[in-house]
């Protein structure tokens, strides 16, 4: 099978490589029929993560077809269309039961470290992947969402809710700014709405290159609704967004 292969800092090739096996009951292979690129994909790439391996398969956002399934694997069948989770659990230590599924503590990749793909083991921008864990890991596609909607699910959309929304805890009635407006802004855009944001509008602003160096702005998204003369209002909070860093702490 073709894969995206890590090769250092700046270097990367699309090589032929075996294909992934059934290792534990636990586990299920994919083949991936979509899948995209996450700004860590080009951390690494820079060589900004040194934990990452040379000969590393890139990838831990997709969608695809389960292929083959682990003998302890209930809830899924081949032939299930299904999204792998950028960050695996094993749904039983300590972290996890508690909900800190992105610190598990399954040695599998790295114990305390739920984001595996790509950067502990082999990830999801190749043909087929190994996915451990998969009744906690992996999710099944509900009926009539293509592919291009599930994608966003595997990390895009949840990033841009936790991260943004809740992190930004965004409360009903809020006015809502949104730095930076790719994918994951507005994803939180988007899912502010779940929060109760103010139908009176939600800013995006996306910086621009040239500009960034002078603070320079400049509006990505018009409001819903022209605001009031009165502006934001002073008693107003505004939703924020950073970005999440997945190898060094939670989602």
């Amino acid at each position: 099978m073709k894969a995206l292969i890590y090769k250092g800092p700046g270097q990367k090739s699309w090589d032929e490589v075996p294909d992934p096996t059934i290792r534990e009951p636990t586990d299920v292979i994919v083949k991936m029929d979509a899948t995209t690129i996450c700004r860590t994909d080009l951390h690494i790439f820079k060589g900004d993560v040194p934990e990452v391996e040379i000969g590393r398969v890139l990838g831990h956002e997709g969608i695809g077809e389960a292929t083959e399934i682990g003998d302890g694997v209930t809830r899924l069948a081949v032939g299930d269309r299904v999204i792998p989770s950028c960050v695996s659990s094993c749904g039983r230590c300590s972290n996890c039961r508690q909900g800190s599924y992105s610190h598990c503590l399954d040695p599998e990749g790295l114990a305390g470290i739920g984001w595996i793909f790509g950067y502990m083991i082999d990830g999801t921008q190749t043909d087929y992947v190994w996915v451990p864990f998969a009744e906690d890991s992996v999710y099944k596609v509900p009926e009539g969402m293509t592919d291009a909607e599930g994608i966003l699910l595997s990390d895009i959309l949840p990033t841009g809710f936790e991260i943004g929304v809740r992190y930004g805890q965004v409360s009903p009635g809020d006015l809502v700014a949104v730095i930076g407006s790719g994918p994951v802004g507005l994803s939180a855009v988007m899912t502010s709405e779940l929060a109760g944001r103010s139908t009176d509008g939600c800013l995006g602003i996306c910086s621009r290159a040239s500009g960034r160096q002078h603070g320079a702005m400049r509006p990505a998204l018009e409001p819903r609704r022209p605001l009031t003369a009165g502006g934001w209002g002073p008693s107003r909070r505004r939703g924020s967004r950073r970005e999440p860093h997945h190898h060094r702490g939670p989602p």
